[in-house]
């Protein structure tokens, strides 16, 4: 079975920045042994134009829109209180991550701190 790592926009970032650690995991799905899911509100908040890197990128993702994600976001902040709106598109990154048994890949590990308890199986790692 093939490793799944879910990026969040951070992630998305460091790849195109040519960050090592971000470009190795690109490298094994270029090998076939990893998935590298975006969930598609993460594409939005990276998405800033078009430039060949992001291209390239893009295409070695595979781009998640679940609506059961969705829901188990919201499920999620709901159980938080309060409207966080910057949570949002969190909750749904580290849903997606639940929901496919994958570990979360970010440049900023402490913005899943908020929403761990929600989520206690989903690793998170830093690029």
């Amino acid at each position: 079975m093939k490793r799944r790592y879910v990026f969040d926009s951070g992630a998305l970032i460091a790849a195109e920045r040519r960050k090592e650690r971000a470009l190795r995991f690109l490298r094994l799905v270029h090998v076939g042994a990893a998935d590298v899911i975006v969930p598609l509100p993460v594409i939005a908040e990276w998405w800033r134009g078009r430039t060949d890197d992001r291209e390239l990128i893009l295409g070695a993702v595979r781009v998640d829109a679940s609506v059961e994600a969705t829901k188990a976001a919201g499920m999620a902040l709901a159980k938080r209180g309060g409207g966080d709106a910057g949570l949002t598109i969190d909750a749904i990154v580290m849903a997606t991550a639940a929901l496919l048994d994958a570990v979360l890949i970010t440049q900023d590990p402490h913005d899943f701190v908020r929403l761990a308890s929600h989520f206690p199986g989903v690793t998170v790692l830093s690029v």
